[in-house]
């Protein structure tokens, strides 16, 4: 596991693992041993055991262990304050903040600002017959989509750009790089905070420091913590969730082209759900965040001891046949679909709306303004990203006949 040829195409392995091994204790390339889960019904349980904290404290690590679980960086940083690492009582307070000012309504309102983003950056390649959709395209719209959200100047958003850039590049390498990035992003968060506490605007970071529930507020250090993580989170999932997804309809024409058709007839619900199925079928996050025992805990027959990691293996329990018919077949229409692709339990995934818009967003405009989409390069000769958690493609080089 977790060699190039594993990261290629990891299904035939999580499905070995789920028949005869599903809760396996593994060591990881970073040295750190921890239990994978790949059944559907032991990861929904896992995904909501409460005993299964996601405060990396909780972790009975040895030195070597040292600092590497959880994103590079945000410890030095001071961005450990954020959702994903935090626990109910502390989670639920700062979940509930964060809803008042990350609502439906508001991600609804951003719709046509996402559109008007996906036609820019279509449009900057749409003459020239070839673009390599990851860089060009699935890499920069939820970066922009997600800086103007939060309220950053547009000005500022190329530097946003880069050190994203930097984390995905080195995801699976050198955590030095990564930590860097965390560290300026951190420093620019905190000075933005500070200014939009003195002139607050119509953006999600004001609207973070505004949200009050019961006289509680964010403290400046959870705000920033906040939104590195909407960025974070919010923007290598959705590059991935792009490609992907673009990817596999590329494989599967016959799909493909019923999306299209579909598409052309003005209906949108083959889209809909031709998006769910494609976060099950091959998602944008392959391992779920990290969790520790914090008591001994039995999973799917297995005992787990307190302070040992937990990773549950979203890849492998959305494709388990004990839950989803013929789960290794494409089907855009399938409609008992509850995957894992957001999560599950008080963890789900509170950008989930937001990436839905930018997923259908993206894949409709493209295959109805490049209908012609093909691969440039053979399956095999691509090449997926390293690193634990995201599953992604570094490049995705297409070739259509130009606007």
């Amino acid at each position: 596991m977790f060699t190039w040829e594993f990261a290629a195409d990891p299904y035939p392995a999580y499905a070995w693992l789920r028949e005869h091994a599903p809760v396996h204790r593994t060591k990881l390339p970073s040295g750190v041993e921890a239990w994978l889960v790949t059944r559907y019904a032991d990861a929904r349980q896992a995904l909501a055991d409460q005993r299964l904290s996601k405060n990396p404290e909780h972790h009975d690590e040895p030195s070597h262990a040292k600092g590497k679980t959880g994103i590079p960086g945000e410890r030095k940083a001071e961005l450990m304050t954020h959702l994903l690492n935090i626990d109910p009582p502390d989670h639920t307070r700062l979940r509930r903040l964060v809803s008042k000012a990350f609502t439906p309504r508001r991600v609804a309102r951003f719709a046509p600002r996402v559109q008007q983003l996906t036609d820019e950056l279509i449009d900057t390649f749409a003459a020239k017959g070839e673009a390599d959709l990851i860089h060009e395209f699935a890499f920069p719209l939820p970066i922009y989509a997600i800086c103007d959200l939060l309220g950053v100047p547009r000005e500022d958003q190329d530097d946003f750009r880069d050190w994203a850039g930097m984390m995905i590049r080195h995801g699976g390498g050198p955590r030095g790089g990564v930590a860097r990035s965390v560290k300026k992003m951190r420093g620019y968060l905190a000075e933005l905070i500070h200014r939009k506490r003195e002139s607050p605007g119509d953006d999600l970071i004001s609207d973070l420091i505004r949200a009050g529930d019961h006289g509680e507020h964010l403290t400046e250090n959870e705000a920033a913590a906040m939104a590195f993580i909407l960025l974070f989170a919010g923007f290598e999932t959705t590059v991935n969730l792009i490609g992907n997804g673009t990817y596999q309809l590329l494989r599967h024409p016959r799909e493909r082209e019923r999306l299209q058709e579909s598409l052309a007839a003005g209906e949108t619900s083959l889209l809909e759900t031709g998006i769910e199925e494609l976060l099950r079928y091959d998602g944008p996050v392959e391992l779920a965040t990290w969790r520790f025992a914090t008591e001994p805990v039995r999973i799917g027959g297995q005992d787990i001891a307190a302070g040992d990691p937990v990773l549950v293996v979203l890849a492998a329990a959305d494709r388990d046949p004990e839950r989803f018919a013929g789960p290794d077949t494409l089907d855009l229409a399938r409609r008992d679909n509850q995957h894992l692709g957001y999560g599950h339990g008080i963890h789900y995934c509170v950008g989930a709306p937001l990436a839905r818009i930018e997923g259908q967003t993206a894949i409709a405009t493209l295959l109805r303004r490049l209908p012609d989409l093909r691969l440039a390069v053979e399956p095999d000769d691509l090449r997926w990203r390293g690193g634990l958690i995201m599953r992604g493609l570094r490049t995705l080089p297409v070739e259509f006949t130009p606007e």
